[in-house]
């Protein structure tokens, strides 16, 4: 990570629990010029590449994804917890020992050139 990004993240420890380390991401995103630069940082490794949908999981990867979608003109697909998903959606599992064992998402499944 680099210095300018630590510069605007805060640390609060033992949140939610004991020994875990909060990132607080609400500085970054209250400085128009971080938040920029973050998300151009996140898109720029992209540029070269056809987009169709950036996905993000919720909550961050929402206000981190949309911007990033926008700026390589892509669909943006919200993924979310399966308790937190309304009307249709599509299931996946993974194995992540830090992601959810299950998510949704309410987006059409991505398929190139679909439009979709």
């Amino acid at each position: 990570m680099g210095e300018w990004l630590k510069a605007h993240v805060r640390d609060i420890p033992d949140h939610p629990s004991p020994g875990v380390v909060f990132k607080d991401i609400t500085p970054l995103l209250a400085d128009p010029d971080a938040f920029a630069r973050s998300v151009d940082e996140l898109a720029e490794p992209f540029d070269s590449l056809e987009i169709d949908k950036v996905l993000g999981v919720e909550a961050r990867g929402f206000v981190f994804a949309a911007p990033v979608a926008y700026r390589h003109r892509a669909g943006f697909v919200p993924v979310r917890k399966p308790a937190s998903c309304r009307g249709t959606s599509s299931r996946r599992s993974t194995s992540s020992s830090t992601a959810p064992t299950c998510s949704r998402s309410t987006a059409t499944p991505c398929t190139r050139g679909s439009g979709s």
